[in-house]
């Protein structure tokens, strides 16, 4: 019996020490995201399944403060890649030669308005975002007051002081609404609106889904924040409903990248792979109604059907190269009503 007990443990040991040798063979790689943080581990766990020699390591913040991470570490890059970060931030890399070219597996499969205009493309995105309006009904009956429909009505000053947006310095969703607006308004209207708009905010947050979360407890009962929260907060039993303003909405791709002079450049391009893959897709269709891939797109409960048809014409190429100018005016006009940082 002792001998059957010691042959078991001799096994047990083999086991684990088979387990501690594959783990510390497998690569780590170090990914940047701005990604909603409930996403992550579903995506690690369908990527490292897929290659169970990499892991992922990620690091992730928001949307402003990783692409400014990125860009303090131009000279000492320290991400191998970067997944589910806006297009027009790495766009903004791409300008400043920080990206790799690479051509994943199914790239063809992809809509073109996903993917960097260089051959072969420096980045390549999943899935868009778009802007949306959370907007907590119990909070307006009690005010007696309309759900806005558009970006107009917002300006209206009756919801003084009940609206909250993202501040687009730190927030993806914040600047391609600041974006959008100029693009389809025009240098002059654009600022004029949000002039207006700032005098109904109570405040600037530095989280995209934060608003919707904020309209959902009550504490502001507007939120402008992005399609793919607003639905979700509604699925979970808040008193919101999400509006789609019909002047049409900005939006921007989850992209992602390989960062140039990673030493596992092999490893970044299975990520890159997997995050068009068929497999990525049906993931994404779970969260997001607008995808790379157009065959996988699926209803999302809640979230209304014509939202792909309200998209703003984009130029993420034009954004890019007018962001720092763009966030300099707005911080000097409206920056003092933002959230203090933690």
């Amino acid at each position: 019996m002792r001998i059957g007990m010691i042959s078991r443990l001799g096994g047990l040991a083999a086991v684990v020490f088979s387990l501690l040798a594959s783990s510390a063979l497998a690569n780590d790689l170090t990914v940047y995201t701005a990604l909603e943080a409930d996403l992550l581990p579903i995506y690690k766990k369908s990527f490292e399944d897929r290659y169970p020699g990499v892991n992922i390591r990620w690091v992730r913040d928001s949307t402003g403060i990783i692409t400014a991470k990125l860009l303090a570490e131009k000279d000492n890059p320290q991400a191998d890649a970067v997944l589910g970060t806006a297009a027009t931030s790495l766009q903004l890399l791409d300008n400043e030669g920080m990206l790799e070219h690479y051509a994943p597996k199914g790239l063809d499969k992809i809509d073109p308005r996903f993917v960097s205009r260089d051959t072969p493309p420096t980045w390549v995105g999943a899935n868009a975002w778009a802007a949306a309006l959370c907007v907590n009904t119990v909070e307006m009956k009690k005010r007696n007051l309309a759900i806005p429909q558009t970006w107009a009505d917002l300006a209206r000053p009756e919801y003084k002081g009940l609206i909250v947006m993202p501040n687009p310095a730190s927030s993806g969703t914040g600047f391609l609404d600041v974006s959008s607006w100029l693009q389809m308004m025009g240098d002059e209207k654009g600022w004029a609106y949000m002039e207006a708009l700032h005098q109904n905010i109570a405040t600037y947050t530095h989280s995209g889904s934060k608003p919707c979360t904020l309209a959902a407890s009550g504490e502001y009962p507007i939120g402008i924040s992005f399609e793919f929260r607003a639905a979700r907060v509604m699925s979970q039993g808040a008193p919101v409903v999400v509006v789609v303003p019909s002047e049409g909405v900005g939006w921007d791709v989850e992209a992602s990248a390989i960062v140039k002079g990673t030493p596992n450049e092999d490893d970044a391009r299975k990520l890159i792979d997997w995050a068009v893959s068929d497999d990525a897709m049906k993931i994404y269709a779970k969260y997001y109604a607008i995808l790379g891939n157009a065959a996988f797109e699926e209803p999302i409960p809640n979230l209304p059907t014509d939202i792909k048809a309200k998209l703003s014409k984009n130029d993420f190429e034009w954004a890019a190269a007018h962001r720092a100018d763009i966030l300099d005016a707005w911080q000097k006009r409206f920056g003092a009503k933002s959230e203090a940082k933690n």
